[in-house]
């Protein structure tokens, strides 16, 4: 997808959900998703991930887009709504039903937890490992879901900054969900082909999401769309020691003192803390991001 040239057709995004405003540990990942984009002289997307209708909160996508502007995060190009993009992800996922790669799924949660008779931690996306119940037909059982196929799905890749990776997706999740029991397009299906289409080169987000990274790679091989380089950043932990969320009360930046959150963050990134304005700090970071994520051959990483 990439160039010869490092420095030619770079493009990142940075892909909030709208489920509420920016807080320390999401404004790592614009800042981190920005400054890669800006040290690689590319361009810098922000896509409003609100394809999970139910868990979005009315407001929130103007509010994380002021927040943004706030912190002098600015956006190459007009945001795009992932709730205004369904017809790609049908045409998607047609071309995998028309294939044989997808199916339709009759299991309810309680269906797939009596089936594997225990309980999967989940981080964000994840989901119960499925046994593959469905797989030879529907047995009489109402359909409510799509699922792709993984069998043999082992995927290796390198990730910038964790190294290189690999899993054997049918193992460690099964068939994952692309369209769900309510209607949603699932959020696998609908980055994969959102990245794609907005020719996305780089992908710079948190470690939470590494371990999806399979699961997209095996719906870009099967869909013959071209794998970005990822690089996964630091979390920032909450005072339980788990992720920082919306979910366990993380509070919104204050932009009001915008360089105050940035130097939170970018301190988490291992860059040092700024003094003066904010364009100046993010001049200052975007040069040593460059000096350690920015090789020659376009290949950033740690020494």
């Amino acid at each position: 997808m990439q160039s010869a040239d490092p420095f030619t057709h770079y493009r990142g995004r940075f892909a909030p959900s709208p489920t509420g405003p920016l807080h320390a540990g999401s404004l790592v990942a614009a800042l981190a998703s920005w400054l890669d984009a800006r040290a690689h002289r590319g361009q810098w997307l922000v896509r409003i991930e609100d394809v999970d209708t139910p868990r979005s909160v009315p407001g929130a996508d103007r509010l994380i887009l002021a927040q943004l502007a706030a912190c002098g995060l600015h956006a190459d190009a007009p945001p795009v709504w992932q709730s205004q993009r369904t017809g790609l992800y049908r045409t998607a996922l047609d071309n995998l039903v028309a294939r044989a790669l997808a199916y339709p799924c009759g299991c309810s949660r309680k269906d797939i937890e009596n089936a594997t008779k225990a309980y999967t931690p989940r981080a964000r996306h994840a989901e119960l490992r499925y046994p593959g119940t469905c797989q030879l037909g529907l047995h009489g059982k109402t359909p409510r879901a799509w699922r792709l196929r993984t069998e043999g799905a082992v995927i290796a890749w390198q990730d910038r900054s964790a190294g290189p990776q690999a899993q054997d997706v049918a193992s460690a999740v099964g068939d994952f969900v692309l369209l769900r029991a309510d209607g949603c397009f699932a959020y696998q299906l609908a980055v994969v082909v959102d990245d794609a289409d907005q020719g996305i080169s780089h992908v710079v987000r948190g470690a939470d999401l590494l371990d999806n990274s399979a699961r997209q790679i095996r719906l870009q091989q099967c869909l013959q769309l071209p794998t970005p380089q990822y690089l996964h950043t630091p979390l920032v932990l909450g005072a339980n020691g788990e992720k920082l969320s919306k979910q366990n009360g993380a509070q919104a930046i204050d932009t009001g003192e915008p360089l105050r959150a940035l130097n939170h963050a970018a301190i988490t990134l291992g860059l040092p803390a700024q003094s003066g304005q904010v364009q100046d700090a993010l001049l200052a970071w975007t040069a040593a991001w460059a000096s350690t994520w920015v090789r020659p051959e376009g290949h950033g990483r740690a020494p």
